[in-house]
């Protein structure tokens, strides 16, 4: 090995150990962007020197780095334009085509290495197998995922004819085709039958599953991003991928328990999916509607707030989709100089993917400290003068108390503990669950019909005129 290629595998091992400390920093708020910053330093690092070692071994020819570069500038210049114009409410969607991404491309390295027209060893081929599959899967099905997201295709759960009897016979199909690539991995049909396997199990999988169960199944194939790209890593003896691939895995794997848990569903119940019905926009009270609701102004509720000495803020995706987080934290500041107690209680599953709601707190300069995760936020809802309620449905719902109903024993906030309570929102439309929410109905509930980003900025308004 070459002094070269010594300093290459050390910056690979830099890079793998920028990866670990920019995940272990991503564990807090106040951290999480300094997390950023060093994983992608990593990651640029581990490319650079990916360029480097290509080059000296001589892998790549003139034409071949022509796609390169052309490869780098197309991908980098992209990614950079979305990074800048994307919508914070269209980040699940844009998480989920980078894991399509990720998965496709760990499946292309399998798939590259297996049409060579060399027999590979048996464990290589085992590995290849498995990363076409796990890589196919994810590709498809994130896809998937993104267009229920994004509204393209139906949030509603999709039942597929005989689909357990489909999925089975994939099953199969990827066993066989593994099995055929062990015994002959030149085999342009076993390679065929895993890979079309594969992508259809993707689409099966996923289409069945309802829009309220979107952000385990994002976090779900997040976790298979990473293990067909630490497959690749076996493939290539890339240890630098191997490591990355493991920590995505892990990663995924331990966030999509923790969101399994806060909707108390266990994992396989979500892949047979049938929970979530997509963004309802039935009205069944308020205007237009005959369920009987306390309804209130924006003076109204600007008194309450006031005067209020603790308010806990409960953010939804309603609050994304208006892009109202300025609105909310402009509020959060005009109170804290008027001296009210003022926290953000966030639920593990508010918004469409994990940390949602953190993220877009965090953009709009929301002291950290005044984030509350669900636990630290229900013990102070009895002692809450108003719960503020800004487009959250399903994660507040009372129901979920009781058995019989498709929230049963979901642990919610417990925003009816508080001495009274604001929702704010277009109308009475249901949530992804399809269920009415019980607190909309609550004597001391005040229902504020309006548009989040709106109906803010004339609250806000009407508590500078009332405390100057």
């Amino acid at each position: 090995m070459s002094a070269t290629e010594t300093v290459v595998r050390l910056v690979f091992l830099g890079a793998a150990a920028c990866f670990v400390i920019g995940l272990h920093l991503m564990n807090s708020p106040r951290s999480a962007r300094h997390g950023s910053v060093v994983s992608m330093v990593g990651m640029i690092c581990a490319g650079v020197a990916a360029l480097v070692l290509i080059a000296v071994q001589g892998a790549i020819t003139p034409v071949g780095w022509i796609v390169a570069i052309a490869g780098l500038a197309i991908g980098g210049g992209f990614g950079l334009y979305i990074a800048r114009t994307v919508k914070m409410t269209a980040i699940p969607q844009l998480v989920s085509l980078f894991n399509a991404v990720g998965g496709g491309a760990a499946a292309l390295l399998a798939v590259h290495d297996l049409t060579l027209g060399v027999q590979v060893g048996g464990t290589v081929a085992i590995t290849a197998g498995l990363d076409i599959i796990i890589g196919g899967v994810t590709f498809s099905g994130s896809l998937i995922a993104a267009g229920k997201l994004q509204g393209i295709v139906t949030g509603s759960p999709v039942k597929i004819p005989a689909g357990k009897l489909v999925n089975g016979v994939l099953a199969v199909a990827f066993v066989a085709g593994v099995v055929w690539l062990v015994a002959d991995s030149t085999s342009p049909g076993a390679l065929i039958l895993t890979c079309a396997a594969a992508l259809l199990f993707g689409v099966t999988m996923v289409l069945p599953i309802g829009g309220a169960d979107m952000p385990v199944v994002i976090s779900l194939l997040n976790a298979f991003t990473g293990l067909a790209v630490g497959m690749a890593g076996f493939v290539l003896d890339a240890t630098v991928l191997i490591i990355a691939g493991a920590l995505v895995g892990a990663a995924g794997t331990i966030l999509t328990v923790l969101m399994a848990e806060a909707m108390n569903r266990s994992i396989l119940s979500i892949i047979v999916g049938g929970f979530g019905t997509g963004d309802s926009v039935s009205t069944v009270g308020g205007p237009g509607g005959d369920v009987s609701v306390r309804q209130v102004s924006a003076d109204d509720v600007a008194i309450q707030l006031a005067y209020a000495q603790r308010v806990l803020v409960v953010p939804g995706y309603g609050l994304a989709a208006a892009q109202a987080q300025h609105e909310l934290a402009e509020l959060g500041k005009v109170l804290g100089e008027h001296g009210v107690d003022v926290g953000y209680a966030i639920h593990p599953v508010a918004g469409r993917m994990p940390g949602h709601m953190n993220v877009l707190l965090a953009e709009a300069n929301v002291p950290y400290p005044q984030l509350k995760e669900m636990d630290e936020a229900n013990p102070l809802f009895p002692q809450t003068d108003v719960a503020l309620v800004v487009g959250a449905n399903d994660v507040t719902n009372p129901a979920a108390r009781r058995p019989g109903n498709p929230v049963s024993g979901m642990p919610i906030l417990d925003v009816d503990k508080a001495k009274s309570v604001v929702v704010i929102k277009r109308s009475m439309g249901k949530g992804y669950a399809g269920l009415d929410n019980e607190l909309y109905t609550d004597p001391k509930t005040g229902m504020f019909f309006s548009d989040a980003k709106a109906g803010l900025a004339e609250i806000t308004a009407a508590i500078k005129t009332l405390v100057a």
